[in-house]
This record gives structure tokens, sequence and C-alpha cells, in this order.
């Protein structure tokens, strides 16, 4: 499915539904899509269990569908990882992207501890990239789980610090390959003071990480609540949308942290693919 999300081209919601974790779930953007769905006739059935975690086997060859090369963002609506989603659903979602070396996948997650076990050995899909979601110093652990997954396979590690609700200028960045970050919508959004993505920005540069600021949300630079749209996502006169770089498929997304007028002369990148693996799931996933 195609979506609005900034940073990706398609959503895929093998599992839907989610539990709160952490303060950035607060004002859950897919719980509330969630209940929308539950109640519109194209979607009812899929969420007919409303944000409960639910696995849908029937979603899964959904990619396979899909010819065009696409970042594909997995669990949009969900979080692949939860405890509540069995690993042999896990192992059948890495055999679809394995079958699908078109695509580049990715798995962002609030629990990259049971990630990092999943991935620990394993024979992983080289289309993936991997990412965690840290909103503040609270939630240093998070990053230190994903940098823990050390599988050669995996070419990009991630953060998301969206909704941005802390000041990190000190985050740690060792092996992270891409940083988004934004502000919070809705109307019960959360002022970011504007300095805290300029820290953000500043450690990226400092690290040589790519920085993508997807918006300012609710909140403008002034301080003033209005629509997103009307907010947009300069900061400090610039559009930051760099992505990791990667020889892996990246759809028709330039990477860039220009001024606005100098875009019509930006590249795209040339997409590869890989080769497709199986998953034995009659051996446990620790033998493979």
């Amino acid at each position: 499915m195609s979506t609005k999300i900034e940073w990706t081209e398609r959503v895929w919601n093998p599992v839907t539904g989610c539990t709160k974790v952490s303060e950035a779930c607060r004002n859950c953007y897919a719980e509330v899509m969630a209940r929308r769905l539950q109640h519109m006739p194209a979607s009812k059935e899929k969420y007919r269990n409303g944000f409960q975690v639910t696995c849908h086997p029937e979603s899964l060859k959904e990619p396979m569908a899909w010819k065009k090369p696409s970042m594909v963002f997995v669990c949009s609506m969900g979080d692949l990882f939860h405890a509540d989603v069995p690993e042999d659903f896990i192992i059948q979602v890495m055999e679809t992207i394995t079958a699908c070396p078109q695509h580049t996948f990715q798995l962002l997650t609030k629990r990259p501890d049971r990630m990092a076990t999943f991935f620990h050995g394993l024979y992983a899909p080289k289309n993936i990239w991997i990412g965690t979601t840290c909103e503040s110093r609270n939630h240093y652990d998070r990053i230190r789980h994903l940098q823990s997954i050390t599988n050669r396979r995996i070419s990009v590690r991630f953060i998301s610090c969206e909704p941005l609700l802390g000041d990190m200028p000190d985050i740690p960045l060792d092996g992270i390959d891409w940083v988004i970050t934004g502000g919070e919508s809705g109307s019960k959004a959360r002022q970011t003071p504007p300095d805290y993505f300029r820290h953000l920005r500043d450690r990226c540069q400092a690290t040589n990480t790519p920085f993508f600021f997807k918006q300012w949300g609710a909140y403008g630079p002034d301080g003033i609540k209005r629509s997103k749209y009307a907010n947009g996502s300069l900061l400090d006169g610039t559009y930051h949308h760099a992505y990791p770089n990667t020889t892996r498929p990246q759809s028709g997304h330039p990477s860039y942290s220009v001024d606005p007028s100098e875009l019509d002369s930006l590249n795209v990148r040339e997409m590869l693919s890989g080769k497709p693996r199986k998953y034995d799931r009659s051996r446990p996933l620790s033998e493979q």
C-alpha cells in the first residue's frame, strides 16, 4: 500500500496492533487510525480487533505483487517484534522479504532487544534495514540493542527520533547509518523545542550520519500550533532528507540536505538486488 510517510514509499502490515511502552506512544497515530479503519468497509475485517496485536497470514504475500522496486515500511500499524507475535510468524515475514529482493524493507521497532535475539546468528535477508525508536535519553538502551546486532548481511541500522521529546546532543551513533526525526502531530501533540532538532542535526553532521528531518509537526519553529503541512520540514532554511550510504535498492528517493532551489540537480542511486533464501521452519531458529 502506498503511503504519505516521507521516508518510505509503501507500508506492509502483516502485523497490526501494539501496546504502549514509553512516552512516545502516548498519542500513537496508529492506534487512532486502527480505530477508524475498524469501521471502514474496505478495512473493517483486517482491523476487526482494533489495535490488539493481530497477525495477518493473508497479507504475507502482498509485496510479491509489487513489481516496482520500493522502500517498504514493515508494520507501520504495529510492531513485528512485539512479544505477542510468534517467532514462526516473524520467520514467515522474513521469507517474503527474501523472496522480494527488488524491495528494501525497513523494520522499525520499540523492542530492539527481541529483534537482537531474533537476528543473533541468523542468515538475514540482505534487503532489510533495521531500526529502533529513541525519543529521549531515557531510551539509549534501545540504541545499544540495535548496535549489538552485528549480522554483516544487514547493511543499514537506523534510529527514529520521532516524536522527539528530549534533547539528545550526545546520542550514541557508532554503527548507526541513518537518523530520522520529527515533531509530533495531532490535536494532543507535544511541542519540541527547535534546538532539540538542531542539536540532533549537528550531532549527525559531526559523525557523518545521514539525517532526515521529516516534519515540524503541530508546532512550527515559531512555537505556533497549526497544520503540520503548513509548518513543513524546513530546518533553518534547509531540507534535510538524507538517506543511508548504501548500494541497496532505494527506489526513487534521492538523498539530500540542500536548499530547496537545488533539488533539480539530485541523482538517484542505482538499484541492486540480492539472492533469495528460504528459511527452514522445521528447525529451531537458533540452528539456522
